[in-house]
C-alpha cells in the first residue's frame, strides 16, 4: 500500500525569535527517540570495558551518537512531512506546524549526520563512525524511503536502525565487534515491533487515512496483538542468552528475567482485553522494559559481587 498523493502548500515559515527557533530545530531530532538510543550505547560500552569506560571515549560516544541519531530524525521528518500534517500524534511538529522550512531541516539533517561521521572518525575509531552513519543510511533509505510507505513488514525490518547504537557502543571501546553486542542488537529489533504496534493500535486510523500500512490498518489489531506476543516472548529470551556469552553474570539474568516476565504478561494482558488502552499500558512499560536490561548490564558489571 502507498500513500495516496498530496499537494502539500507550501508557506513560508514565520519569523521565529531565537529560543522558538532554536526550539523548532531541537524538536526536530526527536529527543526523546535519542535518549533511547543512549540508553543502549552506554550499557553495550560498560560491558565492553568490563567496568566503566574512560570519560573522553564515553562523552565522545554519546556526543557522536547524538549527532548522527538527531540528524537522521531531521531528514526523516523532511521526508514524512506530509504524513505528519495528517497524523494526530505528529500533526504540530516543526515542518507540518510551519515553524522551518522543508529546505532548511534538510539541511540541517544531513549536515548534523556529516559531521556525526566526521567527529566520530577522529575522536573516537573508524568502526563506530561508519556503524553509526550505516544507521542514518538505513532510517533514511531502508525505512523512512521505502519500507514505512510499502509494505507491513516496515517497522519490523526498519527496527534495525535503531538496533545499532549498541555496536557503536561496542566497537568505540574495542575497536571490533563479538557475539555480545550483536545480541545486544538483537534484543532491541525484536523488541521494537511490539513496542511500538502497541502505539500504533490507538492511532490505527491515522496510518489508515495516511496511507501507511502498519500492521493495525492491515491486518487488524487482534493479529496485531497476537504478533506482539510472539516478539515479545523472543525479546525477552534473546536478552537472557546474553547470559551465555559470559559478558554478564546472574544480576543481569535475574533483572532481566523478571522485568521479560512482566513484559510477556502485558503482552498477553494486551490479546486477553483487547482494549486501547492495554496496548497504551504496554507501550509505556515497554520502553521501561528496556531501560532495565541496559541498566541490569550496567549494574552488573560495576557491583562488587
Amino acid at each position: 500500500m502507498s500513500a495516496p498523493a498530496r499537494t502539500l502548500v507550501v508557506q513560508a515559515p514565520p519569523a521565529l525569535g531565537w529560543r522558538r527557533s532554536l526550539a523548532a530545530y531541537f524538536a526536530l531530532t526527536k529527543p526523546r527517540i535519542i535518549e533511547l538510543l543512549l540508553v543502549t550505547t552506554f550499557p553495550a560500552m560498560v560491558v565492553a570495558n568490563d567496568g566503566l569506560p574512560s570519560l573522553w571515549t564515553t562523552l565522545a560516544t554519546l556526543v557522536g551518537g547524538t549527532l548522527a541519531a538527531g540528524g537522521a530524525n531531521a531528514i526523516n521528518c523532511y521526508i514524512d512531512r506530509d504524513i505528519d500534517a495528517i497524523m494526530r500524534r505528529t500533526h504540530s511538529r516543526p515542518l507540518p506546524a510551519g515553524l522551518i522550512a522543508p529546505e532548511r531541516a534538510l539541511a540541517f539533517g544531513v549536515g548534523m549526520s556529516a559531521v556525526s561521521f566526521l567527529f566520530l572518525s577522529l575522536s573516537v575509531n573508524l568502526l563506530t563512525a561508519a556503524l553509526a552513519v550505516s544507521a542514518i543510511l538505513f532510517y533514511v533509505f531502508v525505512y523512512t524511503l521505502w519500507l514505512k510507505r510499502t509494505t507491513v513488514e516496515n517497522i519490523v525490518i526498519g527496527g534495525a536502525a535503531g538496533a545499532v547504537p549498541p555496536l557503536c557502543g561496542w566497537a568505540a571501546v574495542t575497536g571490533s565487534l563479538d557475539a555480545a553486542p550483536l545480541i545486544m542488537f538483537a534484543i532491541i529489533f525484536l523488541w521494537t515491533p511490539p513496542h511500538f504496534w502497541a502505539l500504533a493500535i490507538n492511532y490505527t486510523s491515522d496510518y489508515a487515512q495516511a496511507g501507511v500500512p502498519m500492521l493495525p490498518v492491515t491486518h487488524g489489531a487482534l493479529e496485531t496483538r497476537r504478533r506482539s506476543l510472539v516478539y515479545a516472548v523472543a525479546t525477552v529470551a534473546t536478552s537472557l542468552a546474553l547470559y551465555l556469552t559470559g559478558s554478564v553474570g546472574v544480576p543481569y539474568l535475574v533483572a532481566a528475567g523478571a522485568a521479560g516476565v512482566v513484559f510477556v504478561w502485558l503482552a498477553w494482558r494486551q490479546l486477553r482485553l483487547a482494549s486501547g488502552r492495554s496496548a497504551l499500558v504496554l507501550f509505556r512499560y515497554s520502553t521501561t522494559y528496556l531501560g532495565i536490561v541496559f541498566a541490569a548490564m550496567v549494574f552488573d558489571r560495576l557491583l562488587p559481587l
